[in-house]
This record gives C-alpha cells, sequence and structure tokens, in this order.
C-alpha cells in the first residue's frame, strides 16, 4: 500500500509540475503543459484548497469511499487535507486542456471570503458529483482563472491580495450558481435519493437501533446512499425544504406524535424509547419544532 502524498505548500504543487512559484500562498495550473501529473494510483492530501477542471476523463480518480463522478467538462472542488486517489489512466485526446486553481487557506484568512468560506458546501461533496460545465460557464469560470493568473504575473503590491481574493471569490459564487442549475437539471435523479434517505429513516426508527443508539447521524444517513454528507444535506434542502439534519428531526417528532397520541406511555418512557438519554432533551426538542411540550401536545389532542 502506498502511502499518502502530503502536499503542503503551494510551492511543492508548482515543483510537483515543474511551474514557477509566483506567489506563496496561491498558483493557477495550466494542465494542457503538464505532460504527467501522477503516478499510478497515487493517494495525495493538500494542506490547501484545490479546484480543477479538465476537458477529458480521468478514468480512476476517486475522493473518498467511491469513484469520482468527473466526466469529460467537469470540474471538482476540493477541501484542505481531503484525500483525492487517482492514476494516469486517461483518455486522450488531441485538444487535451484545463487548470487548476490552488490556493492556501492562509490567503482568505481574515477577509470577508475568509469568514465565507463554510457557505461553499460543495469543497465537501467528496464523492458524490463533479460539477458538470455548459460552455458558457466554462468560458465564464476560465476568464476568472485568467484574471487570478494575470495578477500573479503582476509584481506584488498592497492591491495583489485584494484583487487575487475578490476573484476567487467570484469564481466560487459562480460554482455556487452553477450547483444550483445542477440540482435542477437533475431532479429525477434527486428525486431518487430523496425515496431512498425516506426509506432508510423509515427502516431506522421501526427498528430497535432508534433506542439502543439514538437518533441517526448524518453521516450515518449520507453512508447509507453513498453519498457525502454536505451534498445529501444540500440536495434535500434543495428538494423538500429541509437538511438532512431537519429532516431526521421532522421523522422523530412525527413518530413521537403518533406515540403521544397512540399510547399511555409516560414523556419519559417515550424519550427513552426514542433514544434519549435524558427526557428533558426530548422535551426540550419536542417544543422547538411544535411550539408546545409532549404533554402540551397529548393535552391538546
Amino acid at each position: 500500500m502506498k502511502p499518502i502524498l502530503q502536499v503542503k505548500t503551494i510551492s511543492e504543487i508548482n515543483n510537483f509540475v515543474k511551474g514557477v512559484t509566483k506567489h506563496p500562498l496561491v498558483a493557477v495550473v495550466d494542465f494542457s503543459k503538464v505532460d504527467e501529473l501522477i503516478e499510478e494510483d497515487v493517494k495525495i492530501s493538500c494542506d490547501f484548497y484545490c479546484i480543477m477542471f479538465k476537458n477529458y476523463c480521468a478514468n480512476n480518480m476517486r475522493y473518498g469511499r467511491q469513484q469520482y463522478d468527473f466526466q469529460d467538462g467537469s470540474l471538482i472542488c476540493i477541501a484542505p487535507r481531503q484525500i483525492l486517489t487517482m492514476d494516469s489512466e486517461i483518455d486522450k485526446k488531441e485538444d487535451m486542456m484545463g487548470w487548476g486553481l490552488f490556493f492556501h487557506p492562509d490567503l482568505v484568512r481574515g477577509t470577508t471570503l475568509g469568514s465565507k468560506m463554510k457557505e461553499y458546501t460543495f469543497f465537501s461533496y467528496e464523492t458524490a458529483e463533479a460539477l458538470h460545465l455548459s460552455e458558457k460557464e466554462k468560458q465564464i469560470l476560465y476568464d476568472c482563472v485568467q484574471k487570478i493568473e494575470n495578477e500573479l504575473n503582476e509584481n506584488i503590491d498592497n492591491h495583489s491580495q485584494n484583487l487575487i481574493v475578490s476573484n476567487i471569490e467570484l469564481l466560487l459564487n459562480y460554482c455556487s450558481r452553477y450547483y444550483g442549475r445542477q440540482f435542477i437539471t437533475r431532479k429525477h435523479s434527486n428525486r431518487d435519493v430523496v425515496s431512498r434517505v425516506e426509506q432508510v429513516l423509515r427502516a431506522y426508527f421501526s427498528s430497535e437501533v432508534l433506542k439502543e443508539k439514538g437518533l441517526p447521524s448524518v453521516t450515518y444517513l449520507a453512508g447509507e446512499v453513498n453519498l457525502s454528507p454536505n451534498y445529501m444535506s444540500d440536495l434535500l434542502k434543495k428538494e423538500t425544504g429541509m437538511n438532512a439534519k431537519d429532516r431526521i428531526h421532522h421523522f422523530l417528532i412525527e413518530e413521537a406524535k403518533n406515540i403521544l397520541l397512540g399510547s399511555n406511555k409516560s414523556i419519559s418512557e417515550i424519550a427513552y424509547e426514542l433514544g434519549f438519554e435524558y427526557p428533558q432533551y426530548f422535551s426540550k426538542l419536542f417544543k422547538q419544532k411544535t411550539g408546545n411540550t409532549p404533554q402540551e401536545f397529548r393535552n391538546l389532542n
């Protein structure tokens, strides 16, 4: 088993592709000028954000547990310290091209963008989906990257960081828009995911596992439908109006209502049956979601 290749600095990426380091915290790589990025079946973990676009297929790219959906003309966004497994087998084509934008968290730390990075949840989609781009979308993102590269080719001055960070933020905002579009255009497959999530929750809430282990976690639910937690949660939000955590709580409250109205069990007994170690936590969540305590709900109905 090969060790994981740890890439800690932007300079190491530039050395990797035989490029020149123009800025210690950010780099743009033209993949059409790179003969071979990696040897076969190597695992890479970087200490910085990676955004990569290629117009050719990487047959065996895996991000997390499964093969990545990195098809012809798609974009992937990878958060720091995630593990990407790649090999050198690709579908060769005459017009092979692509680009990579790599930037260290220190570049945006203390900036407006730095405080917003957690909002770009697509950096943690892992195995779920790459972003598939139209020709127009490809050009818009490429224009952003070119502006960053042009700025890197200038002498660094007091304006350099602001201009580079502003263009990175613009690119990420476009990615957010295009992912939103992709969720809409994939409604049929998204509905299948929602249906599978519902099935998993129904099975969980009707089993003894709930009493033994408590509420299912978002991570558990995502694993059951072979998606990353963030991607699944964003997909559910788009399709149902509730993210994954809200969906779990919805199933819990509905189950609690059924027990409250269909039995004479005490509130404590119901709380333990639903996997709560402390009944007061159950009562607090129930009131938060319904506006009434469990006992008030029972009395009102």
